[in-house]
């Protein structure tokens, strides 16, 4: 990328896709238009971290919350899954990318699991581009099934509750073997997390963006990683002890 070092680059990217629904609102279209329309714009997002060189790419499509949608919509959604699974799976294996889903996948129906399965089980052995699907997913929720596993652990004899510290429990969270996330995305004018990796967002740079999901292409993220660019990350030291380690 033109202006910007490997070493800038954010090893991991996460994105809010928002503003599906209202972008088909101002085309007189339902809100599944807009879903579909969506789909364009995840694969602008991986062909970008692709060839830029990004790690790990995180996409918030299905959160635990969005069960209580419309049932139309949530079966519009449903069918957009496996549609997308049966189409792009290929292509991604092709490219390198390694497919998984976080979340509490046990609140699918079998088939779609199957499906899920499959894909990760297909792209397993690739190491270019980590691509992870939330699906059911809640920050509030990966923090729950951490703190279950350690529990756990305890139970087991395996650990002592007094050595439960943020490594050990970070051991247990959804993504823990990636790179940690550095840049947090979220398109459609909303600047909040909507409880999406919360314990993972801890030191990530936020990037808020009017720009609506369909319309979000490579363009947009580019400028997305330049602007993390210019940010000094300091980690609780001075702007000087930056200077002073670099």
């Amino acid at each position: 990328m033109p202006g910007v070092e490997a070493a800038q680059v954010p090893r991991h990217i996460a994105i809010v896709m928002d503003g599906n629904g209202r972008w088909a609102k101002a085309r007189h279209r339902p809100r599944s238009f807009g879903h579909n329309a969506g789909r364009k714009a995840v694969r602008e997002a991986i062909e970008a971290c692709l060839r830029e060189g990004v790690q790990a790419l995180t996409l918030f499509a299905f959160s635990s919350e969005n069960w209580q949608r419309p049932q139309d919509e949530v079966g519009a959604l449903m069918g957009l899954f496996v549609r997308a699974l049966d189409k792009e799976v290929d292509e991604l294996h092709g490219h390198g990318v390694r497919l998984r889903f976080i979340g509490d996948l046990a609140a699918f129906d079998e088939a779609l699991r199957e499906r899920m399965q499959a894909a990760m089980a297909r792209t397993a052995g690739n190491d270019r581009l980590q691509v992870n699907i939330a699906v059911s997913y809640g920050g509030r929720w990966d923090i729950v099934q951490a703190s279950r596993q350690a529990a756990a652990a305890v139970a087991r004899g395996e650990l002592r509750a007094d050595e439960i510290d943020e490594a050990r429990l970070g051991q247990w969270m959804s993504l823990a073997e990636l790179p940690p996330l550095d840049l947090f995305i979220r398109t459609g004018g909303e600047c909040r997390i909507s409880n999406f990796l919360l314990w993972q967002v801890a030191y990530a740079e936020l990037y808020f963006t009017d720009t609506l999901w369909p319309d979000f292409d490579q363009a947009c993220l580019r400028r997305a990683i330049e602007d993390y660019a210019r940010r000094e990350r300091r980690y609780g030291r001075t702007g000087e002890q930056v200077a002073t380690a670099s």
